[in-house]
């Protein structure tokens, strides 16, 4: 708990590199890599994103921490073991090898389909959803609705990066949402 948010928007602006044309034309992907590389950076940026999981006096809210496949992953599974609590990854189809519960959304640059474990989540745990770009909006969308599925209660939507251009905020809704840096 702690770090300067205006301190840590600029070490993350700093890190992140833009990749023109990539997915496929006229898509700019934000490759998080360099910031990853950085051991400095990525702990700020871990500890930054379990404070959305925690009171104002370091109290952790949640039961568990939800990543989207694949870069979610990367920043979920550190979160959670820094607020003490279990990770689930939520996967694209066929990935999971148990039974699993699906939801298909549009994204800015196709579709998908999302996979949740069924015995991922019980009724009324707290869930916070860890992510490294709010974009359109559409996997937050449909995360928040693998985890109400059985019940359980997405608390807050926790992400790095936050592209302003794109329609994220009012695709979410009321979630409540942390961003450590917006473009």
């Amino acid at each position: 708990m702690g770090t300067d948010p205006a301190g840590l928007s600029a070490l993350i602006a700093s890190l992140i590199r833009d990749i023109p044309d990539f997915p496929k034309p006229g898509v700019t992907f934000k490759d998080i890599t360099p910031l990853l590389d950085d051991h400095a950076a990525f702990t700020a940026v871990v500890g930054a994103l379990a404070d959305a999981g925690r009171d104002e006096h370091g109290q952790v809210l949640v039961d568990k921490v939800v990543g989207m496949e694949a870069r979610g992953f990367i920043l979920a599974a550190p979160v959670a073991l820094a607020l003490g609590v279990g990770f689930v990854p939520v996967r694209k189809p066929g990935k999971l090898p148990w039974e699993t519960r699906a939801v298909s959304y549009e994204l800015e640059y196709g579709e998908e389909t999302l996979e949740i474990h069924t015995d991922a989540l019980a009724a009324g745990e707290r869930v916070l959803v860890v992510d490294d770009v709010l974009a359109t909006g559409g996997t937050a969308r449909a995360t928040a609705q693998l985890i109400e599925g059985p019940g359980a209660v997405v608390h807050a939507l926790a992400v790095m990066l936050e592209l302003s251009f794109l329609p994220g905020r009012e695709t979410i809704g009321g979630m409540p949402l942390t961003v450590l840096h917006t473009v």
